[in-house]
């Protein structure tokens, strides 16, 4: 496979009020995501495995875009530039839906969220270092603050805790997943269209989902699937939302605003 295949450089000039612009974006895409976590909650309560929760949400998504495709007459906006980046990418997406599902099936909301906020301090990092963003010492302060604010709220050596070991296991794979794929989604918007990203995501989520399925499948009531589709549609526009923030700005820029208003 190529390096062209995997471009690690963005250098194309950044304007004040675009920025501004993309932290709007990344400020809607944020909240309708917390809609999104508070669905997975919900869904999660059931009896429906992870894989299932996520090939629900997954085709709640691909059918939503694929009705405002054909709404638009713009089905072109779903295919992908570079596909096996796309498969690729998409993987981060799959594994950061599974652990969520599974993360809060075992963690209270709210300490999720707080162990999620370590992601903009790894997200940072992965941009100064594949991205060559700046990091000034401003943010290398912010990093070690967080870090700190994190390791103090998860009180791993305390004798009470809210949650288990596989939900921040889970955790810390989501954080993982979700700041490579913010990295590469910020290099990918510049060629692909944040439709083709969301679009490639449900796809995968989908079909693994239903393969996993053929082994075992638990029944969908009419409540739980309305949640799910609910699900899929929070997740669809926040990433369109977010995708289109990323081709205007730095994911550090983005997250790191979010961060500081939450």
């Amino acid at each position: 496979m190529s390096q062209a295949d995997f471009p690690l450089r963005v250098d194309s000039p950044l304007k004040a009020v675009t920025q501004l612009e993309a932290v709007g974006l990344a400020l809607a895409g944020y909240t309708l995501w917390v809609f999104a976590d508070t669905s997975f909650k919900l869904a999660g309560a059931s009896n429906l495995p992870a894989y299932e929760v996520a090939a629900g949400v997954g085709l709640a998504t691909v059918l939503l875009l694929l009705a405002r495709a054909l709404y638009t007459r713009n089905l072109r906006a779903l295919r992908p530039v570079r596909l096996v980046p796309q498969l690729l990418r998409s993987c981060l997406d799959l594994a950061n839906t599974l652990c969520v599902v599974v993360a809060l099936r075992h963690l209270p909301l709210a300490l999720f969220y707080i162990l999620i906020f370590f992601a903009p301090l790894v997200t940072t990092l992965l941009e100064a270092v594949f991205l060559h963003e700046p990091l000034d010492g401003r943010k290398a302060c912010a990093i070690v603050i967080g870090l700190l604010g994190v390791i103090v709220a998860v009180n791993p050596f305390g004798l009470n805790h809210a949650g288990d070991w596989t939900g921040y296991l889970a955790c810390l794979v989501c954080v993982a997943a979700f700041s490579v794929n913010m990295v590469w989604s910020r290099v990918m918007t510049q060629t692909e269209s944040p439709e083709s990203l969301t679009f490639c995501s449900g796809l995968l989520t989908t079909g693994v989902g239903a393969l996993a399925m053929l082994g075992h499948a638990a029944p969908i009531h009419a409540r739980l699937g309305l949640i799910l589709a609910a699900t899929g549609l929070f997740c669809l526009v926040g990433s369109l939302c977010f995708f289109a923030a990323l081709k205007h700005a730095s994911a550090a820029t983005v997250l790191s605003f979010i961060t500081a208003k939450c």
